[in-house]
């Protein structure tokens, strides 16, 4: 009778411990980067063996990449396009790209040690940046369906050059904030970019005679 309950206690238990393993990693890596992060700062961190974190993780590589991708999937669900009761299609867009900053204020881990691993040159990519690389374009994805939606007669190239456009500049803005800190406004300068991003479109959807 008991079998059970112990089943589903340990299964909660090791939810838990990677969660706070998954945790101890966010904040090594935020003071130290990739390389200065090691399973043993992680293990002193979190309170956890070394053995326990091997448990849920082949390597650091494999630690990374679950902390990108823990990240990646929080910050998604904030790429959601107002529905059309929402407003003008600018106002939905200006809608979503603030719930996206918002998204980055607090789940700012993948795009932070992403950009890092994306930076670098290895002879051997890390896992880590192969799954930035992933998430990224999955992003990008998103983001074409909401020019779709909101200029359905924009030609497919365009709206690709548009989609580079509007996640370069979303790196850009959310790297001056990681430079000026909470006084840089991610917020507004994401509703801002996003005007940009929309004035765009409709421009080059004129031009295309759409």
């Amino acid at each position: 009778m008991t079998k059970p309950q112990t089943t589903r206690k340990k299964r909660a238990n090791g939810v838990e411990s990677r969660q706070r393993i998954l945790d101890a990693a966010v904040e090594i890596a935020g003071e130290r980067g990739y390389e200065g992060t090691s399973i043993a700062a992680v293990s002193a961190k979190c309170g956890l063996p070394a053995s326990s974190i091997y448990w849920h993780f082949k390597d650091k590589d494999d630690l990374i990449a679950a902390v990108i991708e823990r990240s990646f999937e929080t910050w998604l669900t904030a790429v959601v396009l107002p529905g059309e009761e929402s407003g003008t299609p600018l106002e939905r867009v200006t809608a979503m790209a603030a719930n996206v900053a918002r998204a980055l204020v607090d789940a700012p881990d993948f795009l932070r040690l992403g950009l890092m691993l994306a930076l670098e040159r290895r002879p051997v990519e890390p896992r880590g940046r192969t799954v930035f690389l992933q998430v990224r374009d999955i992003a990008r994805g998103k983001i074409i369906e909401v020019i779709r939606t909101l200029a359905p007669d924009l030609d497919e190239s365009s709206a690709y050059t548009l989609a580079d456009y509007a996640v370069a500049g979303a790196d850009g803005l959310f790297i001056k904030r990681e430079i000026s800190g909470d006084a840089f406004d991610l917020v507004a300068m994401f509703e801002l970019h996003a005007r940009l991003v929309h004035e765009a479109a409709m421009r080059m959807t004129a031009r295309s005679g759409g």
